[in-house]
């Protein structure tokens, strides 16, 4: 083990190496984008979306503006409308919801396992109702779902689900990768994500067809074809240039994703025999990709500033659930509803964590919850 000094600050989230890495391949990328003139759409994109599906698994991916557009076009294209109502958690990012809300449909949030924090299939179950169109499980922190008994649910209600993928590019359950189980998957390609685009970015992942030639539409004003518009639509394309990126990026994605799980590995050695703590459970048939290394913490504002004080970055991930948000007070859902999302808001921090992180920084993050604790 490389020996750190306890003094050199630890990022949460290092984004200087991999483009520093890449700085040449990137640079020149953008000069080609300047010599060809072609900003928006054209051969760079195309690219990128073959290459992301087959890196998937699905048969085709449709690349947009954000991952909340992802999730919106996919919504929109699966056809919700004003009176539907859709399954999902409250403890995620509310791009998840609010795109679901702005369509007209209402938010039927529903409580997560303990042990992954993602949704509870029989809470799922329970949920279900005449009005319930849609299911929406998050691969939460880098881990799918259990996906089996949700597509068993919606076979046999008759609903579709989207697979909010956004935090867990190349993770897979049973041999199969996000956003491959579901009606349709969304990605996003936010800059700290897995992989990042160099701005924002995202995909819809799914089968051919004509959900996926509705999010094309949309993603192009309602076009069919140049000033033809079907439907109103948004500008939600993503730029030539950050597909150029994205494809710089992909081959690597494997790679990187295997040093984080590296990571995770080391941490588990370093933080087990700390009590006050809970580390994150794998489930079984699951292969995480740890976009983000949480633990459930005794004391956890306490332990998140001691360890502010020593130069080590955290996050929290998310520590308000959105039932509890002023934005969904009009469900009427307060404090109990949901009480295993309640207990990890309180509890989770979210370590550093990227590809690059070594045994010596994990060593050091380690001594440092153990002081805290002793």
């Amino acid at each position: 083990m490389t020996a750190v000094d306890h003094h050199t600050p630890i990022p949460f989230l290092d984004l200087r190496q991999p483009h520093a890495a890449l700085e040449d391949e990137l640079v020149e990328a953008f000069r080609s984008a300047l010599r060809s003139a072609q900003f928006v759409g054209g051969p760079e994109v195309a690219a990128f979306e073959r290459e992301f599906a087959a890196f998937v698994g699905t048969a085709a991916a449709v690349a947009v503006n954000s991952g909340t557009d992802a999730l919106r076009f996919a919504y929109q294209a699966l056809g919700v409308r004003p009176g539907d109502e859709v399954i999902t958690v409250p403890n995620t990012f509310i791009a998840t919801t609010e795109a679901l809300t702005q369509a007209g449909a209402t938010v039927r949030f529903v409580d997560v396992r303990d042990d992954t924090l993602t949704i509870d299939p029989d809470a799922a179950a329970q949920a279900a109702a005449s009005r319930t169109v849609g299911i929406v499980p998050v691969h939460l922190y880098g881990q799918m779902a259990e996906m089996d008994p949700l597509i068993a649910l919606a076979a046999r209600h008759g609903l579709w689900i989207v697979e909010d993928a956004a935090q867990a590019h190349g993770a897979s359950h049973n041999g199969r990768r996000a956003g491959t189980l579901g009606t349709l998957g969304a990605f996003s390609f936010y800059p700290g994500k897995n992989l990042g685009a160099c701005g924002e970015g995202g995909a819809v992942t799914g089968p051919e067809g004509p959900q996926l030639e509705t999010v094309r539409r949309i993603r192009e004003h309602g076009q069919s074809s140049k000033y033809v518009h079907e439907t109103e639509g948004y500008n939600g394309r993503l730029h030539a240039i950050q597909a150029a990126f994205l494809r710089i990026k992909l081959p690597h994605l494997d790679r990187w994703n295997a040093g984080r799980r590296r990571a995770a590995a080391w941490y588990r050695e370093a933080l087990d025999d700390i009590a006050e703590i809970r580390l994150p459970v794998e489930a079984p048939g699951s292969v995480p990709v740890y976009h983000l290394f949480v633990i459930r913490a005794q004391r956890r504002d306490a332990l998140q500033e001691h360890l502010a004080s020593r130069g080590i970055g955290t996050g929290l991930h998310y520590p308000v659930p959105l039932h509890l948000q002023r934005a969904y007070q009009h469900l009427g859902l307060g404090r109990g509803a949901f009480p295993v999302a309640e207990r990890a808001a309180a509890e989770l921090l979210s370590l550093p964590m990227f590809p690059e992180l070594t045994a010596g920084q994990i060593g050091v993050v380690a001594d440092a919850i153990r002081a805290f604790y002793r």
